[in-house]
């Protein structure tokens, strides 16, 4: 054990693959927040039943029979993927984070914004203490860049926890609390969502990613797939 892992907390949050995994031996479940775009993305594709492969980045090609292609990270472009498809979805953040710590032999579970308090319930049924982990960015460098709209998404599911939340987690729930009154707003103006804002056929998936609350599916992640937890 390690002061890492915030003993005595519960939820608790860990940035990335290198915090998650400290997390993994001591909580049984962990919720993965890549809100712009790969949970909010996984979210809207198993909500269709989709079955959704995470990869690391670059992307592969996708199985025989996974339909035409797609963004492989835009939600909107998901919306209307049929149910049964299998598809993979690459990622060097929240798909890269949601393999190891899977790969460290926790239960993955992928929240956004979208699914918080379906992500939350969830999560407390699986096992405790609950670990919520947000992916943040890479630099060109490797380093990684905190990013605010995780933080975000990550608040919004710890909130939904209650709990004994340890000084990390009351930190991202404090952002949430912060931004809730115009979550497109907070997102719209964070750098990622520049970033994506600045790309006119993107701007809709940070205006989607910016609806909470809306959907019940909780994408877990189960032999290399992920689908609704049933």
């Amino acid at each position: 054990m390690t002061l890492e892992d915030q003993a005595g907390f519960d939820p608790r949050l860990a940035w990335a693959s290198e915090g998650g995994t400290l997390l993994a031996p001591v909580c049984p479940v962990l919720v993965v927040v890549d809100i712009l775009r790969f949970t909010t993305a996984v979210e809207v594709a198993t909500t269709n039943g989709a079955q959704v492969i995470p990869r690391r980045w670059p992307a592969r090609e996708g199985p025989d029979g996974a339909g035409p292609p797609l963004d492989p990270l835009s939600p909107v472009s998901l919306l209307e993927v049929p149910a049964g498809t299998p598809m993979e979805l690459a990622s060097p953040n929240g798909a890269t984070v949601s393999l190891a710590l899977a790969g460290a032999g926790a239960v993955v579970l992928a929240g956004c914004l979208r699914n918080a308090s379906a992500v939350a319930a969830a999560a407390r049924d699986l096992g405790r203490p609950v670990g919520v982990v947000p992916a943040g960015e890479r630099r060109p460098d490797g380093s990684l860049r905190p990013a605010v709209e995780d933080l975000i998404g990550a608040g919004a599911i710890l909130h939904a926890l209650g709990g004994r939340p340890s000084p990390e987690a009351r930190a991202a729930v404090a952002a949430f609390l912060d931004a809730a009154p115009d979550l497109p707003a907070a997102l719209s103006a964070c750098v990622s969502g520049r970033e994506l804002a600045g790309q006119p056929d993107l701007a809709a998936d940070v205006r989607l990613a910016a609806a909470h609350d809306v959907s019940q599916t909780v994408p877990r992640l189960s032999g290399g797939v992920f689908a609704q937890l049933s």
